[in-house]
């Protein structure tokens, strides 16, 4: 019995220490997990996917993962958005400012008219935990305000550079009417153009309610797209966007949500 309860406090000091790594901050409140989210919410239990050739789906009985990407759009996205619309599959894009939504507006216009989700990831991917208030600010709002001029809506959900955020961020967010998005799934594809690897991280990291982190700008990436597809859904799971994983919960600002 000892022996057990020694198992179970270490087990949680790793979880708990792989919290901070990914936050940067252990003492950070409002931290839930989709399946909880789900859970405490009431009414409906289901939510509507919206675009081509896509169902109705209950994450409470389908076995699901969110499909995510940081830091575009860039060249290549259209590229994947082919892909994805040839797999009647939606995700949930994490644009970019500089560089990105400024320079590649037809492109996000395309994500939104898709179906896809748009969220926040910044201007210029700065670590908002080292920023002021107002700093922090400077990073969200351009791209809250491009996002809302070129596709008619504003984003609810961000993703912080590196995952790493703090009460203090979640304050801010909170006032912003952002909800945080961390992920369960990374194939570290910035490292690597190996479309084979990726694939391979992808896939022995999933598990239901994950979320999978990938990055549409890289060259090693979007080739591996398909073959993640159609070997998840071999697997039994359904792809969904971030909003549908929550779903009936709505994501509320501030909240930080990871598997």
């Amino acid at each position: 019995m000892k022996a057990a309860r020694y198992v179970r406090a270490l087990l949680a000091l790793v979880a708990a220490g792989s919290l901070a790594a990914t936050t940067g901050c252990s003492t950070l409140h409002g931290v839930t997990s989709p399946r909880s989210a789900r859970a405490s919410a009431s009414g409906s239990t289901s939510t509507s996917a919206h675009g081509p050739g896509t169902t109705d789906v209950d994450c409470n009985k389908a076995k699901c993962v969110a499909l995510t990407f940081d830091g575009g759009p860039s060249k290549p996205t259209p590229n994947l958005l082919d892909i994805l619309r040839e797999k009647h599959v939606h995700a949930t894009f994490f644009v970019q400012g500089k560089g990105h939504t400024d320079t590649y507006s037809k492109t996000l216009s395309r994500m939104a008219r898709e179906g896809h989700e748009i969220g926040n990831h910044t201007w210029s991917h700065k670590i908002l935990t080292k920023l002021s208030v107002r700093q922090i600010h400077a990073e969200l709002d351009p791209v809250q305000e491009a996002v809302r001029e070129i596709t008619g809506h504003t984003p609810v959900l961000m993703r912080p550079p590196q995952g790493r955020t703090d009460d203090k961020v979640s304050e801010v967010l909170r006032k912003m009417g952002l909800a945080q998005v961390l992920w369960s799934v990374t194939a570290k594809d910035y490292a690597t153009t190996d479309t084979a690897v990726i694939t391979k991280r992808v896939l022995e990291q999933t598990r239901r309610d994950g979320i999978i982190l990938l990055h549409d700008r890289y060259p090693g990436t979007i080739p591996a797209v398909p073959g993640i597809i159609d070997t998840l859904r071999e697997r039994g799971y359904t792809i969904v966007t971030v909003s549908q994983l929550l779903a009936p919960a709505e994501p509320v600002p501030g909240t930080v949500y990871r598997p």
